[in-house]
């Protein structure tokens, strides 16, 4: 199945990124769907008139997903996990001057750390793998934009979460994508007679959807921004694990651009620049309570 960056359409199995996407945010729709028309049937009111804002934020969602989608596609998981942490560095960044969210010298050390390794694990990336270096270029700009899509998107939701049910806010987050991509769905691609790992794939990601972002907004209306971004940043962590085991067991339909041990380099550089912008303690935090 097209999801990694190497299938092409002559794959039998092969589904564009428009028809993954779709499908994602229509069987997570549905999904939250039923469970109002069983449990809460009175919240689907937020269908008849959904605020503006939200509509925007669903609209950003979904490019988000699509940019790191085609990023997938086009640079490979690993490099997409790492650049798209852009998108969970910014949105502390924002936290702290948006939000008013306390700072440090060691968050702002954080910045400065994730910011040169970004462009080292780019550059270095490029010169390892030269020939793959346009597919690469082209997937670092869906990630780039992907990435900060999601960042508006997070801002939207945070501000949304303080006067709507999070529940009812993913049920317009999934139903505007859902009708954003239908002209590009391909239905052959997608519902032909697939093999039982092929359904269990499709049937992973429309949960990790439901599940993902439904906790995503929660934890948005209890927790800073900072600290989710410092979640968020497990994800690249998560991947290279699974993707160097896929490469030592020789996976025949699995590949991905090779990585030198300066990318990791340049990766670990944005992971602990990462973590130290969105998770170092501030002076704020540091301060005795007064007692009252």
């Amino acid at each position: 199945m097209g999801i990694a960056g190497y299938s092409t359409k002559s794959d039998p199995y092969y589904i564009d990124s428009y028809t993954i996407v779709w499908w994602r945010f229509a069987a997570s729709f549905v999904m939250l769907l039923v469970y109002f028309l069983i449990r809460k049937p009175r919240q689907l009111v937020i269908l008849r008139r959904p605020p503006a804002l939200l509509l925007l934020a669903g609209l950003l969602l979904g490019l988000n997903f699509i940019g790191f989608q085609e990023g997938v596609h086009y640079a490979g998981p690993a490099i997409s996990q790492v650049i798209i942490q852009l998108g969970a560095v910014t949105l502390a960044f924002v936290g702290f001057i948006g939000f008013k969210e306390p700072s440090s010298p060691l968050k702002i050390s954080g910045f400065i750390l994730a910011a040169v390794g970004f462009f080292f694990f780019f550059f270095q990336q490029m010169n390892s793998v030269p020939a793959e270096a346009a597919h690469i270029k082209l997937g670092v700009i869906y990630l780039v934009a992907g990435a900060w899509t999601w960042t508006c998107y997070a801002i939207i939701n945070k501000i949304l979460v303080r006067k709507i049910p999070p529940m009812q806010i993913n049920l317009i987050l999934y139903a505007v994508p859902t009708l954003l991509y239908l002209p590009f769905v391909d239905f052959g691609a997608l519902f032909q007679p697939h093999t039982v790992l092929i359904w269990l794939l499709l049937l992973f990601v429309a949960l990790n959807t439901l599940i993902a972002y439904g906790s995503l907004s929660a934890a948005l209306k209890y927790t800073e921004a900072n600290k989710i971004s410092i979640i968020v940043t497990l994800n690249p962590v998560i991947t290279f694990i699974i993707m160097e085991s896929l490469l030592w067991l020789d996976v025949s339909w699995f590949e991905a651009p090779g990585m030198t041990p300066l990318t990791y380099m340049g990766a670990a550089m944005v992971l602990g620049g990462a973590v130290l912008a969105v998770g170092a303690k501030s002076r704020a935090s540091h301060r005795p309570h007064k007692k009252i």
